[in-house]
């Protein structure tokens, strides 16, 4: 008995009913199709009525199959699906045909728009007559998430899962938790201090019982699939035992190598050798810095274990731990194996360096800083203790020029994209600026002022009206060194007039980039990431927490430039999406996966055992099985697919030589039938 199939063709208000005729495609759909029994037209299908419509006519024709004639599958079909699934229709009897972004948004003429949007859904429903009931796969679910990064997304990620009554493991590859925003002074449009709110949330972290803290570790490898990730983490040796230290601060007061490059700092303090990053660290103990330290130099140097150099060793003799010290040479990296059940990634960015700009002195004028260099100088904790000072004399800077958009909007050297934030923490500096140095004059220039939060624009306008900033519409061309001065060169387009400014420093407004190593983090965690090497949502509207890879959820400026409270909501959301997850024995995913055929004795499969679909499959989802006699010798080793890793791309299928793997929902009967009927019409 052949199937009844329902065809219903969506208007989407006028998206698809002003370039295509939609009640000419129902008709013909009626008329032409073999195997329809009904067919409409609606306004909105995806609508509550839309649905109904769609629920009450199942019931009432007793169809098996469905097609609707409506927008992308990535935007309706779970919909459409689910309401198939309410009148007892195995929801993979029903298909989506997209005639609006594939055919109405991309045509002018109604006339070819409606003989285009009859063949898709003619071929649809071809399709549609091979469509086999599918069950959807359960897999179960390791009640553990993997957090990777240690800054305020990774944080506020970690906490909130953990507070949901879930175990936490978090990963972060410097001695500290903290991030970035433990190096701002403050933080806009409220001017809270910054380690004032950040701090407290660190202490928790430490002190919460779900959460396991790694510091000064990095994720090796990732396997497995949504529910199921075995993850192998390397704990760098820190040279000092966790255990034993009590953070006394003992051994990086002796420590004699005391003028190395502080990076918390942004190099513009120093630190030792033996060091915490900054006073208020989580965890609160110190870390050796192998390349700088006079023991390790002295045991590279000599080729010999750390432990048996003799030079130095101050911070191993003052360690007050006994009878073992909490100094350990000898300590070497450690490889921990954890299985998780969801990851969030929270790598954040980097700032791109002031040496990019070779008219801004390409790095070599010790006052031009960049914002983050500036935050520093502002901040209490930094190497200034909160005094604006330049750092070429220490001297107080009587006028300051910030430059915005600098490699921001910029294709030819820096990135096309608006980092977000510039404009906002430029009105911020400015701010700090005349309350530490109130005979100070700032001029900032700009290309135009971005200012999309709330209370934002109000700042901005603050620190014009109030705090006397003097904005100038354009860029600067030049900056050369005039003596003490900084000349800087630029244009008012305003006015139409040059402008030249001797300033005493000169702070960049740098874009956000992403990290070194990020391509390397999605190589490991098989995501995709865009053109700037930021990671790449699974939809921008929709699905804007979920990565490509299933179970692996994105937070903060690893995504895309963020300001705070939207890194802060965006990670609570990826959290929310990791205890949906959690909150369940088993996993439904969906049934559509490659598949190996297998056959009866003496072929067993058709697979020749190539593999070469092992090595196209992105996901890593392809297994070589032996298949044995009964007295244990091995007949074949054909591929066999893992059901928790198979994301259904079908790149398998399509390089498969020996076509002996087919994707469900898209096998070659159906794919051929959608191309017969429009070839053989």
């Amino acid at each position: 008995m052949g199937k009844k199939i329902g065809v219903f063709v969506c208007h989407c208000g006028t998206n698809i009913s002003a370039t295509v005729d939609v009640e000419k495609v129902a008709e013909e759909a009626k008329k032409k199709y073999p195997g329809v029994s009904y067919a409409t037209t609606y306004k909105y299908m995806c609508s509550d009525p839309g649905q109904k419509l769609l629920r009450d006519k199942i019931a009432e024709e007793g169809l098996t199959g469905v097609v609707v004639a409506a927008c992308s599958p990535k935007m309706h079909e779970r919909t459409f699906r689910n309401a198939a699934v309410k009148t007892g229709l195995n929801p993979y009897q029903v298909e989506v045909s997209n005639i609006r972004e594939q055919c109405s948004w991309v045509h002018q003429d109604k006339a070819q728009g409606t003989e285009k949007s009859i063949d898709l859904v003619r071929m649809m429903t071809e399709k549609t007559r091979k469509d086999r009931s599918l069950e959807a796969i359960k897999v179960p679910v390791t009640k553990r998430a993997l957090v990777i990064g240690g800054g305020i997304a990774g944080i506020q990620a970690a906490l909130d899962i953990a507070d949901g009554g879930n175990e936490v493991i978090l990963v972060e590859k410097d001695a500290s938790i903290g991030g970035h925003m433990a190096q701002l002074s403050e933080t806009f449009p409220t001017l809270d201090c910054s380690q004032c709110i950040l701090t407290p949330r660190m202490v928790e972290v430490a002190q919460h019982d779900n959460i396991t803290l790694y510091t000064w570790s990095e994720v090796e490898s990732v396997g497995g699939y949504i529910g199921n990730f075995n993850v192998k983490i390397r704990k760098k040796a820190r040279a000092v035992d966790l255990d034993l230290c009590t953070g006394c601060s003992s051994c990086w007061q002796v420590c004699p190598s005391k003028k190395i490059k502080s990076e918390f700092d942004t190099g513009l303090g120093n630190r030792t050798a033996i060091y915490i990053p900054f006073p208020q660290a989580i965890p609160s103990k110190p870390v050796i810095d192998k390349e700088h330290c006079l023991l390790y130099r002295d045991a590279r140097k000599k080729n010999i274990p750390p432990e048996e150099s003799k030079v130095c060793r101050k911070c191993y003799d003052v360690c007050p731990i006994a009878p073992v010290k909490a100094i350990d040479y000898a300590q070497e990296d450690e490889i921990v194996e954890v299985k998780v059940g969801a990851i969030v990634v929270a790598t954040g960015y980097k700032e791109l360096p002031n040496n990019v700009y070779g008219e801004y002195g390409k790095g070599k004028y010790k006052d031009v800083i960049t914002g983050l260099q500036f935050e520093r100088l502002a901040s209490a904790s930094g190497p200034t203790e909160g005094e604006i000072r330049r750092p070429s004399d220490g001297k107080e800077p009587e006028i300051i020029v910030f430059i915005q958009c600098v490699g921001s909007r910029d294709p030819a050297k820096g990135c096309s994209y608006c980092s977000k934030t510039c404009c906002m923490y430029t009105a911020k500096h400015t701010m700090l600026y005349k309350h530490k140095v109130h005979h100070g004059h700032a001029f900032v220039f700009y290309i135009d002022i971005r200012c999309g939060g709330k209370n934002y624009e109000e700042f901005s306008l603050r620190a014009i009206e109030e705090e006397g900033a003097t904005y100038l519409r354009g860029r600067v061309s030049r900056i050369y060194k005039k003596g003490e001065k900084l000349v800087v060169l630029g244009a008012d387009t305003l006015t139409g007039s040059q402008v030249e400014i001797e300033a005493d420093m000169v702070v960049l407004a740098s874009a956000m980039k992403a990290q070194d190593d990020a391509d390397v983090v999605a190589r490991t965690l098989s995501i995709q990431y865009d053109k700037d090497r930021f990671f790449s949502e699974l939809h921008p509207k929709l699905r804007p927490v979920e990565s490509s890879n299933a179970g692996i959820f994105l937070a903060g400026a690893c995504q895309g430039p963020k300001d705070i409270p939207e890194t802060v909501a965006q990670a609570s959301g990826a959290a929310a999406k990791v205890m949906a997850l959690l909150s369940s024995d088993q996993l439904e995913r969906e049934p559509v996966i490659a598949k190996v055929d297998r056959l009866p004795p003496p072929v067993f499969s058709t697979c020749i055992g190539c593999f070469y679909c092992q090595r196209v499959c992105p996901y890593g989802a392809i297994e070589q099985e032996e298949i044995k006699a009964r007295d244990g010798s091995v007949i074949k080793t054909v591929a066999r697919v893992n059901e928790g890793l198979c994301q259904g791309c079908g790149l398998c299928a399509a390089t498969c030589r020996s076509k002996s793997v087919e994707l469900a929902g898209f096998t070659d009967e159906q794919v051929f039938a959608e191309i017969n009927s429009v070839e053989f019409n």
